[in-house]
């Protein structure tokens, strides 16, 4: 059993909203999506950005089984799959999730805080599969794209958008220190070169002179 802080959690900007009603009563129905196939900032200091991406084909296997609607990723349970008044699915958009929050009292409640905007984003935990991801680098940027998610465990509306700076989950904080490792080895590997370099231009500048001393 994955334990929840093992647990990924991403966070975008709002959408989520009240689903249109043909009728004038409310259907009590909110939709949006936790998650987008975009690049966003996972993390960033003077010396490297850490790019994100989700692959649009990352959730092809991951599992649904029992995904839950809570607020902040805890507490109580406002929708489940396996309830049948929470459908989660993958389209072009990314990760779109449509809950009914009419079956209960606190649900009808949560709903109006979400139409007042109480919330400002959505965001959904998650687990990857070991060995899908994949960092490619460019100078100072890089960016890890995760291709195959294990498993979907909720989706939430959150109080406080996440700094992913100071946020960072014990997995992420390996990751990015992994990615900052290796470019001070990196970084240490070319000042080492260019100093082997400089030794051997000033060997042959002394035996230069050497020569020319031993001609004269």
């Amino acid at each position: 059993m994955t334990k929840k802080n093992d647990r990924i959690y991403r966070s975008i900007p709002m959408n989520l909203r009240a689903k249109e009603n043909s009728d004038d009563e409310k259907s009590y129905i909110v939709e949006g999506y936790a998650s987008t196939f975009d690049t966003y900032e996972l993390y960033k200091d003077p010396d490297v950005t850490i790019f994100e991406k989700i692959d649009r084909n990352a959730f092809d296997k991951a599992d649904f089984t029992d995904c839950v609607f809570r607020v902040d990723h805890e507490g109580r349970v406002y929708a489940r799959t396996s309830a049948g008044n929470l459908d989660v699915k993958i389209d072009d958009g990314g990760l779109y999730q449509e809950a009914d929050l009419s079956r209960t009292s606190t649900g009808r409640e949560l709903y109006e805080d979400i139409v007042a905007g109480n919330y400002p984003q959505m965001s959904f935990a998650f687990t990857v599969r070991k060995g899908h991801e994949e960092w490619s680098d460019s100078n100072k940027e890089v960016t890890n794209v995760i291709d195959e998610i294990d498993k979907v465990y909720d989706v939430s509306p959150v109080t406080w958008p996440a700094n992913p700076n100071t946020e960072l989950s014990a997995r992420d904080r390996e990751l990015v220190d992994g990615v900052i490792d290796k470019l001070q080895a990196e970084r240490l590997e070319v000042e080492r070169r260019e100093l082997e370099r400089k030794k051997n231009e000033l060997k042959k500048r002394l035996l230069k002179a050497r020569l020319e001393e031993e001609n004269d």
